[in-house]
C-alpha cells in the first residue's frame, strides 16, 4: 500500500521519535573473543618487534608502533587450513610440533607458502574448554611458521598456559620476534567442514577490523572464501 502524501507529511514532522545510542567498552584479549593481537601486545624483555622498546613506542594509552593501526585496510591473502584431527580434535595437552602441522599438509594436499595466512584447526573451543589441559603450539611448530614465512596466524588452539617458567611459543616469540599477528580464538568449524567437502584448503583469506589505531588488538571476523 502506497502511503499518502498526508501521512508522509506526518512522519516527516513528528520529531518525538525516541532513540538508541551505545557505549561500547571492549576486553579485547580474552578467551571468548574472536580477536587479532598487534605486535606490541607483548613485550619481553621490555621488546617488541622489531627490536624497538615499549617504553619508546607506550603513551597517552596507545602504541605509536606495533599496533592496530596496521590493520585499518584490512587483510587480503591466500589462506591454508591445516586439519589437525579431521571429523575429530587433537588431545587435551598434545603438544603440536613440525611434524603435526607437515602431516596435516600432506593430508590436504597443500603447501604453505610465503604471505599465506595460516590457518589451524585442533577442534578445540577456548571458551568452553579452558578448565581442561588444551593443546598448544610449540616453538618448534612457531619456528616451522617462521621457515614458511606466513604472513598471520588463526587458530582455534593457542600457547601453553605459561605457568612453571612455560615458554609462550605464540604470545612470547611468534608475536613480538618473528613479527607474526596472531588471530586468537578463531572458530574454524565451519571452515574445515566447507574445505572437506569440496576438497580444497586454500581459500581467499579476509579479515576486516574496525579502524581502531593505537591499540593492542581488536575483535574481528575473519572470512574464508572459496
Amino acid at each position: 500500500m502506497t502511503p499518502t502524501p498526508a501521512a508522509i507529511s506526518q512522519v516527516l514532522a513528528y520529531t518525538g521519535s525516541p532513540a538508541s545510542v551505545d557505549i561500547l567498552t571492549i576486553n579485547t584479549h580474552h578467551a571468548t573473543m574472536t580477536h587479532i593481537d598487534a605486535l606490541g601486545h607483548i613485550a619481553p624483555n621490555g621488546m617488541i618487534y622489531p627490536g624497538v622498546a615499549f617504553a619508546e613506542v607506550a603513551m597517552g594509552g596507545t602504541l605509536r608502533q606495533g599496533s592496530t593501526t596496521a590493520f585499518i585496510d584490512g587483510i587480503v591473502t591466500r589462506g591454508v587450513l591445516l586439519d589437525l584431527a579431521p571429523g575429530g580434535r587433537i588431545d587435551d595437552g598434545h603438544e603440536v610440533t613440525r611434524e603435526d602441522l607437515e602431516n596435516a599438509e600432506q593430508r590436504a594436499g597443500v603447501r604453505v607458502e610465503s604471505g599465506d595466512a595460516l590457518v589451524i584447526r585442533g577442534g578445540w573451543n577456548l571458551a568452553t574448554d579452558f578448565s581442561m589441559t588444551l593443546p598448544f603450539l610449540s616453538l618448534d611448530a612457531v619456528l616451522w611458521m617462521g621457515e614458511r614465512e606466513i604472513s598471520v596466524l588463526a587458530s582455534d588452539i593457542g600457547d601453553k598456559p605459561p605457568m612453571g617458567g612455560a615458554v609462550m611459543a605464540l604470545h612470547a616469540f611468534a608475536l613480538p620476534r618473528l613479527g607474526l599477528p596472531l588471530i586468537d580464538n578463531a572458530n574454524v568449524t565451519a571452515l574445515a567442514e566447507t574445505a572437506a567437502n569440496l576438497s580444497r584448503y586454500s581459500f581467499l583469506f579476509t579479515v576486516g577490523a574496525i579502524p581502531v589505531r593505537g591499540a593492542t588488538g581488536i575483535p574481528v571476523n575473519p572470512l574464508a572464501v572459496f
